[in-house]
């Protein structure tokens, strides 16, 4: 289940919390590897393309995502924080700018993954919601690793320990 909110008038904030059926250790990997992060980042029907990720405070992230409609969203990220496998601290620093906080809680056996994006402003935050489609595309790349988690579990169930070591 996910829950996105979109704040008030005023705020600086987009926020998006969903809780997922799998080890923190495992979403955490599934957004912190290249290799998994292509299968799912992005809302329905994007893909993404990884030219590099280096997951580490000052390491870049640059990909693209091509859109479905054709066009192509090229992306430049800039870690600020890693803690394994609590937190990822991001600045998006290619247009539109914004600072991504990304927290793991264990919850049981789940993961309760609360996104946080901050904006410069109120009228940025309301922008990025209109022209971007944010609110809407951060639920649905949340959406987007709850299928991919599945796709996993349906494949191995052993992949689960496999991955979160």
């Amino acid at each position: 289940m996910s829950e996105t909110k979109d704040t008030s008038a005023d705020s600086r904030e987009i926020v998006a919390t969903r809780t997922f059926d799998a080890p923190r250790d495992l979403v955490f990997k599934l957004w912190t590897d290249p290799k998994h992060i292509a299968q799912w980042w992005g809302p329905k029907g994007f893909t993404t393309t990884i030219y590099e990720m280096d997951v580490k405070p000052g390491g870049v992230w640059r990909f693209v995502m091509h859109g479905p409609d054709g066009v192509d969203y090229q992306n430049k990220v800039v870690y600020l924080e890693i803690v394994k496998p609590e937190r990822i601290v991001y600045s998006h620093v290619s247009g539109p700018q914004f600072q991504m906080t990304v927290t793991f809680a264990e919850d049981g056996d789940k993961t309760r993954l609360t996104a946080r994006m901050l904006f410069e402003s109120p009228s940025q935050r309301d922008k990025v919601a209109k022209e971007f489609g944010a609110i809407e595309g951060l639920t649905q790349t949340l959406e987007c690793l709850e299928q991919h988690l599945a796709t996993i579990a349906a494949k191995d169930s052993s992949t689960y320990g496999q991955l979160s070591n």
